[in-house]
């Protein structure tokens, strides 16, 4: 480098500087002269506009590229996650047969309808926005962002969204669940919406039907003691679930005493096992005698028919759940819960095949209800 570009190092170092503290001085003055119209009602200048969405897509794409997604062609993901949308996404975002809330319309930025101006991003980058959400929007993040499987059953059913019509995304949100008509009366003094009622119901089934998804537990004929305390570890957090502590934390004690006085008065539904595996010897034994040498004690002595009310019976449940859960366990979630506490050093002692095995074995079993009934 010659002597006279060196001595100019200094000069331009000093216009860069005194550059950035006039651009500071002036954006504070705009800032300050409330000059810019912040209404929603007025929406961004053009250039503001452009600059914003420009920034939030390339912030998205740069976060996105350390996630990797996985499969997402599984109907039963693609069932939770239409069930999800249709109670907690929809009422922004619009559906087929659903419009986009006035409300929503007057945000700013508005909410897309995702079933027909969905920007084409990729599957990282919508479970990017999904988990974190996005600043200065209404979109919010995930509440609780340890649940990637949750998660991604919303991206699955996000793919598959543009190609429903309304009576296909009925059938995929609400699966059997009939929305009764209200009344005037029950219009003008029940603050619901009628097309989120039923928000149970959605996932789990009601009395001629049981969950749509085998992802989802089967609540018929479960301990009441049991259903009561799951739904307070939603509400208080302890529970981890984006899906249930939003719907569990507006219930309130007599809500709770109600809703699971219903299910556990049902008769359990029962559904074939969607494992394609036989139960083995393996399971039967892990169920029936635990597995001493490994620390692994019997599951039907909390799980079997007999077992204390504050734990679920197993017999006839959903393979895909139970497994679900067991590998949740494993990594640590639900470990300030008491059958978390329990449960989490048990699934960690369980490898991948005795997890299939034990899972398909009460799959198979024909459903019992629990023996205690409010």
């Amino acid at each position: 480098m010659s002597k006279q570009a060196t001595r100019r190092l200094p000069r331009i170092a000093a216009w860069l500087v005194s550059g950035a503290a006039g651009l500071a001085v002036a954006l504070f003055v705009f800032a300050w002269s409330g000059i810019y119209n912040v209404a929603a009602s007025s929406g961004h200048w053009a250039a503001i506009d452009w600059f914003l969405a420009f920034g939030m897509r390339n912030s998205v794409s740069l976060r996105a590229k350390a996630i990797t997604a996985p499969k997402l062609d599984d109907p039963n993901l693609i069932r939770l996650g239409a069930a999800h949308f249709h109670g907690g996404c929809a009422f922004c975002h619009g559906a087929p047969g659903i419009p986009v809330s006035p409300i929503a319309r007057h945000m700013l930025p508005s909410p897309p309808d995702l079933a027909t101006s969905m920007r084409p991003w990729t599957d990282e980058e919508l479970f990017w926005i999904v988990k974190h959400g996005i600043k200065y929007t209404g979109m919010p993040g995930w509440v609780a962002l340890e649940r990637a499987d949750e998660i991604w059953a919303v991206i699955a059913f996000l793919k598959r969204l543009p190609e429903l019509d309304a009576k296909s995304y009925r059938a995929l949100a609400l699966g059997d669940v009939e929305l009764a008509g209200q009344s005037g009366q029950a219009l003008a003094t029940v603050e619901s919406n009628p097309q989120g009622a039923g928000a149970c119901a959605r996932c789990h089934g009601a009395e001629s039907s049981g969950p749509t998804s085998a992802l989802v537990p089967i609540l018929h004929g479960q301990p009441p003691e049991f259903l009561m305390a799951a739904l307070r570890e939603y509400a208080d957090g302890s529970r981890s679930s984006g899906i249930m502590q939003p719907l569990a934390a507006d219930l309130g004690g007599q809500d709770v005493e109600r809703l699971a006085a219903y299910y556990a008065n049902l008769v359990p539904k029962r559904t074939p096992s969607t494992t394609g595996t036989r139960p083995s010897e393996r399971g039967r034994a892990l169920a029936r005698e635990g597995d001493p040498a490994n620390a692994i004690p019997a599951c039907d002595a909390c799980h079997g028919r007999d077992g204390l009310a504050r734990y679920p019976r197993l017999a006839g449940q959903n393979a895909a759940y139970m497994a679900g859960q067991l590998r949740l366990w494993a990594a640590g979630h639900h470990a300030s819960t008491g059958g978390g506490a329990i449960m989490a050093p048990i699934a960690r002692r369980l490898s991948e095949p005795d997890i299939e095995a034990v899972t398909a074995y009460f799959a198979a079993l024909a459903s019992e209800p629990a023996g205690a009934k409010p």
